[in-house]
């Protein structure tokens, strides 16, 4: 399996913390998960803020039946939902780091939700 294939659900992020695009598998269509993000990602800009916290590069939300990871890169935020059997590990977050928007789209296991 590739790391990918742990993926069950993505979100794109403008650098503001406001959502710009969702992506589905067949494995879970539900989105409520990105709520969560956008809660999150609000708190860190309320962290850095008032606490003056700077080097913010991700988090990782840890679920019962699925985990998200949200990962700073130049030009907005990529949210994964993914399954727990996934290793978070530095390998892992350096791959979501390089990951791309188009690449989602290009992939036929997403769809635009």
């Amino acid at each position: 399996m590739t790391d990918s294939d742990f993926i069950v659900g993505a979100a794109v992020f403008d650098l503001n913390g406001l959502p710009k695009e969702y992506f589905t598998t067949p494995e879970d269509g539900n989105m409520i998960w990105v709520q969560t993000i956008f809660q999150a990602l609000g708190l860190r800009s309320l962290l850095m803020s008032s606490l003056q916290l700077e080097g913010f590069h991700h988090a990782t939300i840890l679920g019962t039946d699925h985990s998200a990871v949200v990962v700073k890169q130049k030009a907005h935020y990529v949210a994964l939902l993914i399954q727990p059997q996934a290793a978070i590990d530095a390998a892992f977050i350096e791959w979501v780091q390089a990951i791309e928007p188009s690449e989602l789209k290009n992939n036929p296991r997403f769809h635009t939700a």
